[in-house]
């Protein structure tokens, strides 16, 4: 139940309290209770064995703990994440409260210890079993194993050393050799790590990832040079025959300061670069505060969904000709406890990582249609908003609908938001043009983000619906920064195809005009300004 009791040093000696009393008025009995009336508990003489005057203590200790277990429970009961475990707790506590019953009522009749078999074989069954916790036909732990016992030992984790690794391009690899070669070869691996490291417990991971707990005073180097060297050769057996490398992680000395989930992440990511980059890395502990950064910005995340607080900001797109507003863009702005804004770049990969970025996503969707509604682009002297649409959002099959529903709800028209995507959405052509036309149908439009990034050429877009392609800024500056012909070609294709060009980027002048000779329609950046509040948007470009 994870309940903590065992910390409170007094709480904990008055809970044993009765069991202590129990226990000393039993041995009271062994010693002194050979003649009846000094025996507390019980007494044998020639007859048999027979009740002392305080046997029914026995009763009240067993009725009293299993009172406090369900207690317990049902005041703990949100530690317990798993039905089967909620479930489990109950029942054997129940069979336990089942054999005090049939004890008290039926003494002369060996009627408990059936119900107390039951107990144990569901304690067994429930959190024992060797099928929760074993990986590859038995031979290591699995991922479930790795995060109870680090929950368990997470106050004696000082001197640990963990060590991970990870199979390089683990699923490139399976898909060569098949999912059968690949589990024999597991099994090998996980064989070998367990004779390299004889006093550690080895932990299975998924797609090719093992972690190694290790308490022992070993020469990490030396280890690590095994694993390589062990690598170099293929791994055989009968009907196997596997080419793998590896990289490595070896950590510094790991501190109870942090939590199990903090240190479990840790060698999750840590590992998955490693499995990236095919090398050896030392972590250390700056790389544990990281993690614990990450997981405050998590909460920050949650707690902002839960309440609405993700706040909207604009940034302006004009006119390269006139320099008037023409647009803007929707951005998302998340604050920390303290009320300090947490920067896009930092708490968008955390809200992708944590499967929350379509809830994001969606909410500032509400309320930059929630502004055009109360403000209209008109007197903003604009025509449109783009928002940002995720590759995670945009393969939501219900997508359109949703949306659509988001703009009847406001009463504007779905051509006052451009949704913007970027390349990354673009990996699958078919479904990329099944969701456009989708959305195109309920009268949306879309603007390419970020180009010169990702995976689209000129011939893709030639068949993409979209109005507008945005030039990422890094194309922009290094263009201004270093002309050539090549910028100015795409730009003048991109017109011949029908979109217009949005620069990124624009801090100044020269830039501004550089980017207006080559040819784009629009230019955003902070030489127009940076993002602002709705609000402050609103007073400052309100007619």
């Amino acid at each position: 139940l994870k309940d903590r009791l065992e910390k409170k040093p007094v709480l904990r000696q008055l809970i044993r309290l009765p069991m202590y009393f129990g226990i000393i008025m039993t041995l009271h009995s062994m010693f002194f209770g050979s003649a009846g009336s000094n025996a507390f508990i019980y007494y044998v003489d020639e007859s048999g064995y027979h009740a002392g005057g305080m046997y029914n203590l026995l009763y009240f200790c067993g009725f009293y703990y299993v009172f406090l277990a369900f207690v317990s429970q049902y005041f703990f009961r949100n530690s317990l994440g798993k039905r089967r475990e909620k479930y489990s707790i109950f029942l054997y506590n129940a069979s336990l409260l089942a054999a005090l019953i049939f004890r008290l009522a039926l003494p002369k009749m060996l009627i408990m210890d059936t119900f107390i078999f039951m107990a144990i074989l569901i304690v067994f069954l429930a959190f024992e079993n060797p099928e929760f916790f074993l990986d590859i036909k038995g031979t290591t732990f699995n991922t479930y194993a790795l995060g109870e016992h680090l929950e368990e030992t997470i106050e004696n984790l000082s001197g640990f050393h963990p060590i991970g690794v990870v199979i390089h391009n683990y699923r490139a690899m399976r898909d060569l050799y098949g999912y059968t070669q690949m589990e024999e070869g597991l099994v090998m691996i996980s064989r070998f790590l367990k004779q390299l490291f004889p006093h550690a417990n080895v932990f299975y991971y998924r797609n090719g990832r093992f972690m190694i707990l290790d308490r022992q005073e070993t020469n990490h180097d030396k280890i690590s040079r095994s694993i390589f060297e062990r690598f170099e050769s293929p791994w055989k057996s009968h009907h196997t025959e596997l080419y793998l490398s590896v990289g490595v992680a070896r950590f510094e000395t790991i501190r109870s300061v942090y939590t199990s989930q903090t240190i479990l992440s840790t060698l999750v990511r840590v590992l998955d670069e490693v499995g990236r980059s095919n090398a050896e890395v030392l972590v250390k502990e700056s790389d544990l505060e990281k993690t614990k950064e990450e997981q405050k910005i998590r909460k920050s995340i949650e707690n902002a969904l839960e309440n609405n607080c993700f706040e909207l900001f604009l940034q302006p797109i004009t006119d390269s000709m006139t320099g008037k507003l023409s647009g803007a863009e929707a951005l998302s702005r998340l604050r920390d406890e303290e009320g300090k804004i947490i920067p896009p770049g930092v708490f968008i990969p955390v809200a992708e990582n944590s499967g929350r970025i379509n809830e994001l996503g969606e909410m500032i969707f509400e309320k930059t249609c929630s502004f055009i509604s109360k403000n209209g682009l008109k007197e903003l002297g604009m025509e449109w908003i783009n928002v940002n649409l995720s590759p995670s959002q945009f393969v939501r099959t219900d997508l359109a609908e949703r949306y659509y529903a988001i703009i009847e709800k406001y009463g504007i028209e779905p051509s006052c938001v451009h949704l913007e995507i970027t390349e990354g959405s673009m990996i699958d052509e078919n479904f990329l043009q099944k969701q456009m036309s989708a959305m195109n149908e309920k009268g949306f439009k879309f603007v390419l983000d970020d180009y010169g990034t990702g995976y689209s050429n000129l011939s893709r877009l030639k068949t993409c619906p979209f109005i507008n392609v945005k030039l990422d800024m890094s194309i922009v500056w290094d263009y201004c920064g270093k002309p050539d012909g090549i910028l100015p070609s795409m730009i003048q294709a991109f017109k011949q195809m029908g979109f217009y060009i949005t620069a990124e980027g624009i801090e100044d002048e020269r830039m501004a005009n550089t980017m207006k000779d080559i040819g784009c329609d629009l230019l955003q950046g902070y030489y127009y300004s940076k993002p602002l509040p709705a609000g402050e948007f609103a007073d400052r470009y309100r007619s």
